[in-house]
C-alpha cells in the first residue's frame, strides 16, 4: 500500500489495485448508512424531514468511489436475519436496538438517489447483506472481477484473497486492505479468520467467545495449530491448564460460533454483475432530488460536472 505521505502527493489508492480486469464494489447498505446517519445530526430538508442520512450516504459513496474507481458498482441491503443463524443461537443480533425511525424515513429516498444515479441496489428477504455479498464475491472472481468490499464489518476480512479487498471507511490510514493488512490487524490469515472470531466471538453479533481468550491468545493458538480443527485434535499440547479447560468446556459453542461467523457464498441472490457496470445518472432526476433535499452544494456539484461534459464534447466536436 502507499504510505500516506504518497498519498498526500496525489497517488490514488486504487493504484495499488491490480490493472486490466473490471472491478466490482459491493457496499454494505445498513452500515454505511448508519455511519452517515450518526455522522451527521439536524440536518432537514425545506419541508423539515430528516436528510442527514441521505446527504452522508452520498457523500461517502462518492468518496469510496474516487478511491476504488469501480467499472461496476452495487449497494447491498439486509434482508433480515438467517434463519439458520437465529435456529442456532436464539440471542443472534438480538442486542441490537430498532433502527431510529429519522433514520428508517430516509433508506427509501438513499434507494431512489442510488436509482437516479444508475447504480445497483439489492435486498433478498430472509438474507443477511453480509451472505449476499459473499455470493457476489464469489460470483465476480470466478468472472474474472477484482471485487473491493465497503464496509466496517470485521467478518469480511475471512473473503480477503489475492482478488478480494476490503475498505474500511474508519481506517485513514489505509484505504484499502490486503490479506497482508489482514494479517496485521489480526495476526491470522484471512483463511482463519472464521476461526479466530469463533474462538473470541463477536460482542456486536451477540456470540460470546471462550472465557479468557481474546484476540492475542485466539492468534497465538492459531499460529500453533493451525485450525480450531487441530486445537481439538491435540488439545493436550495447550500448555496452560486453565486455557485447556476454557476451550474443552466451550467445544460445542466453538463449533456453533463458526456456523455463525462463516459468510454463506452459496445463497442464491444477487443481480448478474455485467448488468451492474457503472453508467452516468439521470441528470434531470438527480437535480430534482437535490433540489427537494435542499442540498445546494450537491446540486452545484452535479451543474458544474454537466458544465464540463457539454464544454469537453464542444472542444472536440
Amino acid at each position: 500500500m502507499p504510505s500516506k505521505a504518497q498519498q498526500n502527493q496525489g497517488e490514488s489508492p486504487a493504484a495499488v489495485l491490480p490493472t486490466g480486469r473490471p472491478r466490482l464494489l459491493l457496499v454494505d447498505g445498513h452500515s454505511y448508512a448508519y455511519r452517515a446517519f450518526y455522522a451527521i445530526r439536524r440536518l432537514n430538508s425545506p419541508t423539515g424531514q430528516p436528510t442527514n442520512a441521505i446527504y452522508g450516504f452520498i457523500r461517502m459513496l462518492i468518496k469510496i468511489q474516487e478511491i476504488v474507481r469501480p467499472t461496476h458498482l452495487v449497494v447491498m441491503w439486509d434482508g433480515g436475519n438467517a434463519v439458520e443463524r437465529m435456529t442456532l443461537l436464539p440471542q443472534y443480533k438480538q442486542q441490537r436496538k430498532e433502527m431510529p425511525s429519522d433514520m428508517e424515513v430516509q433508506l427509501d429516498q438513499i434507494v431512489s438517489w442510488l436509482k437516479a444515479s444508475n447504480f445497483g441496489s439489492y435486498i433478498k428477504d430472509g438474507c443477511e447483506a453480509d451472505d449476499c455479498i459473499a455470493a457476489m464475491t464469489k460470483k465476480a472472481s470466478a468472472a474474472g472481477y477484482e471485487v473491493v468490499i465497503a464496509s466496517s464489518d470485521k467478518d469480511f476480512m475471512q473473503l480477503v484473497s489475492d482478488h478480494v479487498w476490503l475498505h474500511i471507511p474508519t481506517d485513514k490510514e489505509q484505504p484499502l486492505w490486503s490479506r497482508e493488512h489482514v494479517r496485521a490487524k489480526s495476526g491470522v490469515e484471512p483463511e482463519q479468520i472464521v476461526d479466530w472470531l469463533a474462538l473470541i466471538g463477536d460482542t456486536v453479533d451477540n456470540i460470546p467467545g471462550v472465557p479468557g481468550v481474546g484476540p492475542k491468545t485466539a492468534c497465538e493458538l492459531l499460529k500453533q495449530f493451525g485450525s480450531i480443527d487441530d486445537i481439538y485434535r491435540r488439545i493436550g499440547e495447550v500448555s496452560s491448564e486453565r486455557l485447556r479447560a476454557s476451550l474443552q468446556a466451550s467445544a460445542q459453542d466453538v463449533r456453533r460460533n463458526q456456523e455463525l461467523v462463516r459468510l454463506n457464498d452459496k445463497v442464491e441472490c444477487g443481480p448478474p454483475v455485467e448488468e451492474l457496470a457503472v453508467r452516468e445518472g439521470d441528470f434531470d432526476v438527480l437535480r430534482h432530488l437535490y433540489e427537494g433535499w435542499g442540498f445546494r452544494t450537491l446540486l452545484h456539484e452535479l451543474e458544474q460536472a454537466r458544465l464540463r461534459k457539454s464544454d469537453f464534447f464542444n472542444q472536440n466536436a
